[in-house]
């Protein structure tokens, strides 16, 4: 029979087979019944994905507060992020080629050849000049049909809304997904291993490169600025400035904070009295104030909340004055993100956690600025930030805790200078302890980076006092 021209819609109609209408077999059941289990497997491991990784230092601290057996899953699965992410793509992508294996196998039983054979052939009755041949266009409308069905359902069902949901209930959903996660970690272990080994491989060549690359340019920017500004009046601090901008994004939070043992906060329990007492020995106009312990802040304290308020007695309820709102960031985030974050956010103050949900310390919007320009100084401070002592042209004396970074800046090196044998420490101290490891005794010396350092004072817990030596030219 020939379609004539415009008669294409009815002809589909009329190719429909009889099995459509009528009562569903047990394979077309089961199957339809099987894509809507792989649908909710889906939709639940995307979900997973959404919560566990927008979980905050907040959640994770009520978490380990709760001490159930999902918090505690939780806790456990976040220590190892890269592969559980690897076992949630590994999950999902096995869901999706089942739910498109099944979907084939449900339309072929439910549309037949024929019916794709006379779609083709109206088709060609309406448009000859595509010049096809029935059986090419019968594949095309099949490929179409179940490529486009099974996104939909994908898109919708398995990825945009669970995600959104997710987003909304991430707590929920992350303890009623922790134990399938924990089964699943176990399940694709080699999968796992072997995808998390292959992107570690290639992040490190990536990144090894990258550094290259952006260690060759900053020497050649470094050349330049030098040219360029070395007859100028001031030259010495415009290429000090030049220098530390050309630098900044390679800072991290962690070697420019003030470490929590130099932190100065309050506990929400104390009366009113002492807390004037702390303000007023600070001289800060912002104070962390935390619950119990500083590694868990409820808020900032503004000191000129508490001007109007000076004359109140210790019953006055001074906590009402917090503002809940806290900021907190990663020691690994680059103080220019940071700067970013600090605009966005309208704050001038953040609280530093390590990867265990810690606090490690503080940052403020100064310490940033003073990464740039140098020490800010202003008429309250009557003391300078870093101590050391120059007993001569060549020797300092500084405290263990000293910043790596303030340390360079007083002795007229690069800050970078250390960069190769400090590991992970951001103190004078910790230098100490990462090329020595074992807390030395009194009067030690160790040659680092061409430069001597002495162990003056020592405790039995960290070491207080170090003569660094620059090394002398012959």
């Amino acid at each position: 029979m020939e379609a004539e021209p415009g008669s294409l819609f009815p002809f589909f109609l009329s190719s429909l087979p009889l099995e459509i209408v009528a009562l569903p077999s047990m394979e077309v059941f089961g199957a339809i019944l099987f894509i809507g289990l792989l649908l909710y497997g889906s939709a639940m491991i995307s979900s997973s994905e959404v919560a566990f990784f927008s979980l905050t230092h907040n959640d994770f601290a009520r978490l380990r507060e709760e001490d159930t057996g999902p918090a505690r899953r939780i806790l456990k699965l976040k220590e190892k992020p890269r592969t559980l992410l690897a076992t949630i793509l590994i999950s999902n992508n096995f869901i999706n080629i089942a739910i498109v294996l099944i979907a084939d196998f449900l339309l072929a039983h439910l549309l037949p050849e024929d019916a794709f054979f006379g779609w083709a052939h109206a088709i060609n009755s309406v448009f000859p000049f595509l010049a096809s041949t029935d059986e090419s266009i019968a594949r095309v409308i099949n490929f179409f049909i179940t490529v486009f069905g099974v996104t939909f359902l994908l898109v919708l069902f398995g990825e945009v809304a669970p995600k959104i949901y997710a987003k909304i209930n991430k707590v929920a959903i992350a303890k009623i997904m922790s134990a399938p996660l924990s089964t699943l970690i176990q399940l694709f272990h080699p999968f796992t291993r072997l995808l998390v080994k292959g992107s570690s491989i290639i992040e490190r060549r990536l990144e090894s490169y990258t550094q290259s690359g952006s260690i060759a340019s900053r020497e050649e920017i470094g050349e330049v600025i030098e040219m360029t500004v070395r007859h100028e009046q001031n030259a010495n601090e415009e290429i000090d400035i030049l220098k530390s901008i050309v630098k900044f994004g390679d800072v991290t939070v962690k070697q420019i904070m003030r470490s929590r043992v130099d932190v100065v906060a309050v506990d929400e329990k104390v009366v009113f009295s002492d807390l004037l007492k702390a303000v007023k020995e600070s001289g800060y106009s912002r104070i962390p104030v935390f619950k119990d312990d500083f590694d868990h802040v409820a808020g900032i304290l503004y000191v000129k909340d508490l001007l109007g308020c000076l004359e109140e007695k210790d019953q006055f309820r001074w906590q009402d004055l917090i503002r809940p709102t806290v900021l907190f960031v990663p020691e690994s985030k680059r103080i220019n993100d940071m700067l970013k974050e600090f605009q966005s956010s309208r704050m001038h103050m953040a609280i530093v956690v390590d990867e265990y949900g810690g606090t490690s310390g503080l940052v403020t919007l100064e310490d940033i600025l003073e990464e740039v320009i140098g020490e800010i100084r202003d008429e309250f401070d009557d003391e300078v930030e870093v101590e050391f002592q120059q007993l001569d042209a060549h020797n300092f004396l500084f405290e263990g805790k000293t910043l790596l970074n303030d340390v360079c800046r007083v002795i007229g090196v690069d800050t970078d200078t250390f960069d190769k044998v400090r590991g992970d420490s951001d103190s004078l101290a910790g230098l100490i302890l990462e090329n020595s490891g074992q807390l030395p005794k009194k009067g030690a010396e160790y040659q680092i980076a061409g430069f001597l350092f002495k162990i003056t004072a020592v405790t039995k817990r960290r070491i207080e006092q170090i003569q660094v030596t620059l090394p002398h030219e012959d």
